[in-house]
């Protein structure tokens, strides 16, 4: 049907449906970029965590059990049996996050390649749940989109081929008819794309302030320049557990001579 026999209503439906594929596209170019700068940032962290942070757990399980030899050495110090306790949380929580970098030592790098941000737009473009035009099938979209982030998370191309032909033969994937009836969904969509897009900006700029975010970027500038910054705080570290590992020493013999004056 030419346009001059359209109605009104299905002009502007016309008009909608190119307007929603143009956010639609551009919807999924930004779930593209945010999902790839959230798996390259646990990357990073899992990086950094393996190079110093492994280090930081050494020092700080060192600084725990030097706190808890003063808290022996003087019993009815309740200051000395804060900071042994404090000291020893601390040296937990390292020692957790180190052994979670060891588990996820795997995963160090994350570098897509072109197919597969090619085949991760074209599925989000297709069940993106702000695309949805009803909360049922705004659930069922939810629910494959969470299968397409960690299919490309892990750089599955398989297994998102096989997520969209699922997708491509499902009930939710089927458009209504009638004239009306569309443009209100069309137009329902249009306001949710738009949310979700704001809503990913603002997840964008507060990521980009994270302490992650502006280690990794001084550390890709460092390295561009030949530098490696990761290996030289693990080297202040390692100077920090030897002199912790000294005044450790020092303090058990000391604790030794209390002990055999007390004998």
């Amino acid at each position: 049907m030419g346009a001059l026999n359209q109605t009104p209503e299905e002009r502007e439906l016309s008009r909608k449906q190119v307007e929603l594929t143009i956010l639609a596209e551009r919807l999924s170019q930004s779930e593209l970029e945010i999902t790839t700068v959230k798996a390259d940032l646990q990357a990073f962290e899992t990086r950094c965590v393996r190079f110093v942070g492994v280090k930081f757990a050494e020092l700080d399980e060192i600084e725990a059990e030097i706190a808890e030899t003063y808290a022996r050495l003087h019993p009815g110090d309740d200051q000395r049996r804060e900071q042994a306790e404090e000291a020893r949380d601390n040296a937990r929580e390292s020692a957790r996050a180190a052994e979670a970098a060891r588990r996820g030592e795997k995963q160090d790098s994350f570098c897509p390649m072109e197919d597969l941000k090619k085949l991760y737009r074209e599925a989000a473009k297709a069940m993106h749940p702000d695309l949805a035009p009803d909360e049922k099938m705004r659930l069922a979209r939810q629910t494959m989109m969470v299968e397409v982030n960690l299919a490309y998370e892990r750089q599955d191309m398989e297994g998102l081929r096989s997520i969209l032909r699922r997708w491509e033969n499902s009930p939710e994937s089927v458009e209504g008819e009638g004239t009306w009836a569309e443009l209100i969904r069309i137009i329902r969509r249009i306001a949710l794309v738009e949310e979700r897009m704001s809503a990913i900006d603002a997840e964008m700029a507060e990521l980009r302030v994270t302490d992650f975010w502006l280690m990794k970027e001084k550390v890709g500038n460092a390295e561009r320049g030949g530098r490696d910054i990761l290996a030289e705080m693990a080297a202040v570290v390692e100077g920090q557990i030897i002199e912790a590992r000294k005044r450790l020493g020092d303090l058990t013999r000391m604790a030794g001579r209390w002990s055999s004056e007390d004998l």
